[in-house]
């Protein structure tokens, strides 16, 4: 007799980052090796994307003992201080992944890898355990049965080896409530996740997606987001529409300490009444994107904050967050 049953067979489904949330989710950043010699710099743009969804929702931030606790609410002063739902039943659960640091590359990550649970038990949340290695940035939802991702990242050997890009489709299918998995191919130049789909296509209703481009062929972005937007153009959604396809610009390259990183706009988080973008410090593509990202968000006021010194972590304000649905 089967005893375990998938968040799908029980009627949950994960929502599009646009529908109606209850809180933001967030872990207060403390390692310095995470922004070697710029930790200190980035407390004041990641206050600000604090309280601006503070604002208007509730903001949660895990920390890991009380002298963090203080020194959070000390740098954030005024600001108030995820997961799958079911649409029948009007209950929430979290679906635990395995998490690995982006394929072993920032051991130790036991702490981190257990707080999904951990947070389920203090919301008195069912946990569901696939077993298997999965990153929230890796995938993106539009709320009706479809799901974006990349190859280069999902089928990567230094996550999940013993899979097949089938089985993966399964995983995705049954424990986010899926009914199709649509495959990009590379991420962006400097993405140490592999290819996190959250840096180059987003879905901002259920049938439109904005993807960044590269305008300069002689950049290493060029021919990669080129590709990604052929095969968005080709694609169908599960009720075979096709996508309605919104180009965004990418910034000028950023670099620190000879590095490339992975600075792209599509990294924004939206909230029930904004859309928080990175900028750059880029004047004419900041200008452009968030210009272009409010046209597609006509219901909430897209603010721009600087994220030169956060995007030396590798990520910005979606890498840094998740969204908890409501119900």
């Amino acid at each position: 007799m089967k005893i375990d049953f998938t968040p799908r067979e029980l009627g949950f489904y994960f929502p599009a980052e646009f529908a109606h949330q209850n809180a933001m989710w967030l872990s207060w950043p403390h390692k310095e090796a995470s922004w070697p010699g710029k930790l200190h710099l980035i407390y004041d743009p990641y206050a600000e994307f604090i309280l601006r969804v503070a604002s208007h929702q509730k903001v949660c931030i895990n920390v890991a003992d009380e002298t963090m606790h203080h020194e959070a609410l000390e740098k954030i002063k005024n600001a108030n201080y995820f997961g799958s739902i079911n649409p029948e039943t009007k209950t929430k659960a979290i679906v635990d992944w395995g998490y690995n640091a982006w394929g072993d590359k920032y051991p130790p990550y036991d702490f981190d890898d257990v707080i999904p649970t951990l947070i389920g038990d203090k919301l008195g949340l069912q946990v569901f355990h696939p077993g298997i290695v999965m990153e929230g940035g890796s995938v993106e939802f539009n709320g009706k049965g479809t799901i974006l991702t990349t190859t280069a990242c999902l089928l990567n050997k230094n996550r999940n080896p013993h899979l097949s890009q089938y089985e993966i489709e399964q995983y995705l299918i049954e424990y986010y409530g899926a009914e199709q998995i649509l495959w990009l191919d590379e991420g962006i130049v400097g993405d140490d996740t592999d290819g996190h789909i959250d840096d180059i296509t987003r879905f901002v209703n259920e049938d439109t997606v904005i993807t960044v481009i590269e305008h300069d062929k002689s950049d290493d972005n060029y021919d990669l987001l080129k590709d990604n937007l052929k095969l968005l153009k080709k694609m169908r959604l599960a009720d075979d529409r096709p996508l309605n396809i919104v180009e965004l610009p990418m910034p000028n390259p950023v670099i620190y300490e000879d590095q490339r990183l992975p600075a792209s706009y599509a990294n924004f988080y939206i909230s029930n009444e904004n859309v928080i973008v990175p900028t750059f410090r880029d004047d004419r593509n900041d200008q452009d994107a968030l210009d272009i990202i409010q046209e597609c968000f006509p219901d909430r006021e897209v603010v721009g904050i600087d994220s030169v010194d956060i995007i030396w972590g590798l990520g910005s304000f979606h890498c840094l967050s998740q969204q908890e649905p409501s119900v």
